[in-house]
């Protein structure tokens, strides 16, 4: 398994990495044997997959807790990296979140600790009602005087941040220089970071982690129609605001678009006699700003096929290809990589 270095770290972390949100079962994503965790996270380890991915609202910590059952006898093969939400960045809530996570993986310390959501009333309010902690939100001052103290006793490795835009991640480096990844959507159909974000990336030396590489089931190839996509997972701008279930969007989406590119999609991947979910993955993980790709297993039969998509080596001319079937989407959808919201109204700026 191929291994790139994150950001200026001395982490060095699979090109594919292990998404762990349905761990311990829920909600979203259904229920969850511990048992097929435990097959997944050890063959994982077996074939190179060193990094694991989890956050301490999945599932209601849940995520974590499954992921410390499988990881516990394997810690020192695997780089783990979770995050806390803005709505527990205070001082005192920060230091608690960070121990509940140690205790939930059962582990001593996080590779990487990773603020979730930028610190601002409309990420906050996301994650809480509680309108005392929506209308005065910590200073980054705090917060990361605090992350850099959890660093000081040896209870996280690295710090690092997640869904932040160019602006955002030029305050964080104002205040703390060392933060040194950024986790983001991108897929075939969520490219909204190359415009901006990714090169910035790039020019700092800060690691990116992608997140959602399949666009939460549409490039499985499991979907003969965008109607058939469950409300659940159809709350993102790519659909219209009325398809999904909680939609907060308010945008008419790209489903014209994206039906056209998927019909496209499938045609390339016919052709090369590869799985979509194969060739999905192969053209997000073939970029070389992106350390590593995250997606889920929730069976070894899932992660066998995630694996020939890390091994696929695009050429050239189908990269252009499937750049140029996407570019409608982008287009449609804009630069800005904050899927669940309007664009006019974004938690990443």
């Amino acid at each position: 398994m191929e291994k790139r270095k994150l950001g200026n770290s001395d982490l060095i972390v699979s090109v594919l990495g292990m998404g762990c949100w349905q761990y311990g079962g829920g909600s979203y994503w259904g229920e969850q044997n511990q048992r097929d965790v435990d097959l997944v996270v050890h063959k994982s380890l077996d074939l190179g997959i060193n990094y694991f991915d989890t956050a301490e609202v999945y599932n209601d910590g849940e995520s974590e807790k499954a992921l410390g059952i499988a990881i516990k006898n394997k810690r020192n093969q695997a780089i783990i990296g979770t995050k806390f939400t803005p709505a527990n960045a205070t001082p005192v809530s920060l230091r608690q979140s960070c121990e509940q996570s140690l205790k939930r993986l059962q582990t001593d310390y996080i590779d990487l600790y990773m603020l979730h959501w930028p610190i601002n009333h409309h990420a906050i309010r996301h994650f809480t009602d509680n309108e005392d902690s929506i209308s005065n939100p910590p200073l980054s001052q705090e917060v990361f005087q605090t992350l850099e103290d959890l660093q000081k006793e040896g209870k996280i490795r690295y710090i690092g941040v997640s869904n932040h835009g160019v602006k955002q991640m030029k305050a964080v480096e104002e205040v703390n220089p060392s933060v040194m990844t950024n986790e983001l959507a991108y897929n075939l159909f969520s490219r909204g970071i190359e415009h901006e974000i990714l090169p910035y990336c790039t020019e700092k030396n800060i690691g990116v982690i992608g997140y959602m590489p399949l666009q939460q089931g549409l490039l499985t190839g499991k979907y003969s129609s965008l109607s058939d996509v469950k409300p659940m997972q159809a709350r993102s701008r790519h659909f219209h605001f009325s398809r999904g279930e909680g939609s907060r969007h308010g945008e008419n989406g790209a489903e014209q678009e994206i039906e056209i590119a998927l019909a496209e999609i499938k045609a390339i991947a016919d052709e090369l006699n590869v799985h979509m979910i194969e060739l999905s993955l192969a053209w997000a993980i073939s970029n070389q700003e992106i350390s590593s790709t995250i997606v889920g297993s929730r069976t070894e039969r899932h992660l066998d096929l995630n694996v020939k998509g890390a091994y696929l080596k695009l050429p050239q001319d189908v990269m252009n290809r499937l750049n140029d079937i996407t570019n409608p989407v982008l287009e449609k959808l804009g630069a800005n990589p904050d899927y669940y919201e309007s664009r006019y109204n974004s938690r990443i700026f």
